[in-house]
């Protein structure tokens, strides 16, 4: 029959009906709970190992096709998703969290090291166990590289190498999970409370913004107009209403400021005793109802062709008797200045007179349709150039190959930038988070199923004819490291959930990072991964290669 063909013979219909069996068997394995424990998206890869095993037919070419192709989908979507606050995070807890991630990268190199001169391994096997512990296919990829170079006369080293790392990568994925729970068992962690202080002091540059009211009693503004006041307070309070007389009214940029005034707006902890020298006493008020003949509404800005323009420009507050208060992006809150731009998809806080808020809303577009429509043009051109940059090669003194940020490490730089970017001309990169959930999914789910397949078929006979040895010092290469890197991090009382994206970005794990994400919402796990993931990453590349030079 020719359907049995399809799973008894190799070839493209083949391939893609196993990766669509290992898809669902590994998403529903992942659901399963053990003492309070899912495997979560790893699950596609332990149903991949045993399809694999039971002689699952695959067309080689088609696997390496997919799995890259998952690889890029996956990280693309992390870069553009974390891109708004990727320059943001660099600068404030970026050169800590590198010197972390980095620090598990040089501890399990000098492991796999000592492990190799003191129980004799093959090189091969050696480098293969390191990239498969810590879960790095493109080190592994390099590795192989070098290995065919320089040792073109012996045959089958370069599948030892891939073996190896077949052994090792399925503890490589569950050491990180365990030692993401083991953290928390140590430190007595509550999820809960990390995310909160997360929101509140780690996920804005400048901290969570607040309500506040402010009398005016300093002669400085007494007197003077409401735009000599924005420009005085700009960046520090950005002014919603005012408050007169017993009643709450929209001043235009002419209005007269008189002591004991009370302006109502939107500003942060570290402004506060700044704007009590400048203007009053001030008052946390809270958010708190827009009555009267004001009024307050969020805003999807989806008008295409204001996208990329600045408050100042767009001239909201110069047209209607309005203020924008609040800018929501990304998972970010905020605080508008004049110079901003507001893209494709961003939320306004707009308080005005109710009068005028229908048409304030018809001109920034607040249309789901207009962003639900794809956006694949800008998302091409991104995958295309990350591919690019990934496949340029650069050559590094005493090696003998040239290295290459690969087909991961080339999407997600060209991600970030264009996700901090937001457009570029006419190009706007602006992507739902529904639609980047999907994309981020299916290419995890690619990726794995096509790992646990290619590896599956001599994965069970390698482990009894010894590979289970190899299996413990990958156990040891990928535990003990970010075991170390984990408590030190919290002994320095960086938050648990950023420890979690960056033990995930230390290995450059995508499916410890859904595990991560998986432990609280929120974008503290992926900023954290995206952070440290291009210097891992050339870093486990660079030094894969090293060790197989030096070990000749």
């Amino acid at each position: 029959m020719d359907l049995l063909k399809l799973f008894t013979q190799s070839g493209t219909a083949s391939t893609l009906i196993f990766l669509s069996l290992v898809g669902i068997a590994g998403i529903l394995i992942g659901k399963i709970k053990i003492l309070k424990i899912r495997l979560g998206i790893a699950g596609v890869l332990f149903a991949g190992l045993f399809l694999g095993h039971l002689g699952a037919r695959t067309d080689h070419e088609v696997l390496n096709f997919v799995r890259e192709f998952g690889l890029i989908l996956f990280v693309y979507s992390i870069g553009l998703e974390v891109g708004p606050r990727f320059l943001s995070s660099l600068r404030n807890n970026g050169l800590r969290l590198n010197l972390l991630a980095t620090g598990s990268v040089v501890l399990s190199v000098l492991m796999a090291a000592g492990l190799k001169i003191i129980f004799d391994l093959p090189m091969p096997v050696m480098v293969g166990i390191l990239c498969g512990a810590v879960t790095n296919t493109p080190s592994l990829g390099a590795a192989q590289q070098v290995i065919t170079e320089q040792m073109s006369g012996q045959t089958g080293l370069t599948q030892l190498t891939g073996m190896g790392y077949a052994v090792a990568y399925p503890f490589g994925v569950v050491g990180i999970i365990l030692t993401m729970l083991l953290l928390r068992l140590i430190f007595k962690i509550s999820v809960k409370t990390e995310t909160e202080k997360y929101k509140t002091d780690v996920a804005g540059v400048l901290g969570k913004l607040k309500a506040v009211n402010l009398k005016v009693v300093k002669p400085d503004l007494i007197g003077k107009n409401l735009a000599f006041m924005r420009e005085t307070l700009r960046g520090e309070f950005v002014l919603s209403r005012m408050w007169r007389d017993g009643e709450f009214f929209m001043p235009e940029e002419t209005e007269i400021i008189r002591g004991n005034d009370m302006l109502y707006g939107v500003s942060n902890k570290s402004h506060f005793p700044g704007l009590e020298l400048k203007v009053g006493p001030l008052e946390n008020t809270g958010d708190i109802e827009v009555t009267g003949k004001l009024g307050m509404r969020h805003v999807v800005f989806s008008n295409k062709s204001m996208a990329g323009k600045t408050i100042k420009q767009i001239g909201l507050s110069r047209r209607f008797p309005v203020n924008i208060t609040r800018i929501f992006r990304a998972g970010m809150e905020i605080m508008p200045d004049e110079e901003d731009t507001i893209e494709f998809g961003d939320t306004l806080r707009i308080v005005g007179e109710r009068k005028v808020l229908k048409e304030v809303s018809k001109l920034l577009g607040n249309s789901m349709k207009e962003l639900a429509h794809p956006n694949i043009i800008p998302i091409l051109i991104g995958i295309l150039a990350g591919v690019l940059i990934g496949s340029i090669p650069f050559s590094i003194p005493g090696l003998p190959a040239p290295a290459k940020l690969g087909l991961a490490g080339g999407p997600l730089l060209i991600a970030l930038f264009l996700g901090h970017k937001g457009r570029i001309g006419k190009l706007d990169f602006y992507m739902t988070p529904g639609a980047n959930l999907f994309i981020r999914e299916l290419g995890i789910v690619l990726f794995l199923a096509c790992v646990g397949l290619s590896s599956g078929e001599n994965f069970i006979k390698t482990i009894i004819d010894g590979g289970y040895v190899w299996m413990a010092y990958g156990a040891i290469i990928t535990f003990v490291p970010i075991l170390i890197i984990g408590i030190v991090a919290r002994l320095m009382k960086i938050n648990y959930l950023t420890i979690c994206g960056v033990l995930a970005g230390s290995m450059t794990d995508p499916p410890a990072l859904e595990f991560a994400n998986s432990i609280s919402p929120g974008q503290a796990q992926s900023t954290a991964y995206a952070t440290v993931y291009p210097l891992v990453m050339f870093l486990r590349v660079l030094l894969a290669q090293i060790l197989v030079l030096l070990f000749l």
